[in-house]
């Protein structure tokens, strides 16, 4: 079970750039309030690569939803390794766990 979201870019200043950081903004989710129901939640980054491993070709990058950004339900996110740049644009998926309801 999860929501969608795009990956939009890595957190920034005017001059330099944290690749560590991805931004996202997931859907529904349009005010700051809404973004800490989505805090902690795992995030996965799913891709097919060229080569097979292990028999297929779709591979994962995970990473965990840390804090919000913005005032309009943009969320940052910390993954394993830093996402490509070419996946700027591209959906990932925030589960729905580790859940404190």
């Amino acid at each position: 079970l999860y929501a969608k979201g795009k990956f939009l870019g890595f957190q920034r200043g005017k001059r330099s750039q944290n690749e560590g950081t991805a931004l996202l903004q997931i859907e529904n989710v349009a005010v700051k309030e809404d973004t800490s129901f989505y805090l902690g939640k795992r995030v996965a980054f799913v891709y097919r690569a060229p080569t097979a491993k292990n028999g297929s070709h779709v591979r994962c990058i995970w990473g965990r939803v840390t804090r919000s950004h913005g005032n309009s339900g943009m969320v940052r996110a910390k993954f394993r390794h830093n996402l490509p740049p070419r996946a700027m644009g591209v959906s990932v998926r925030v589960m729905m766990y580790p859940s404190n309801i």
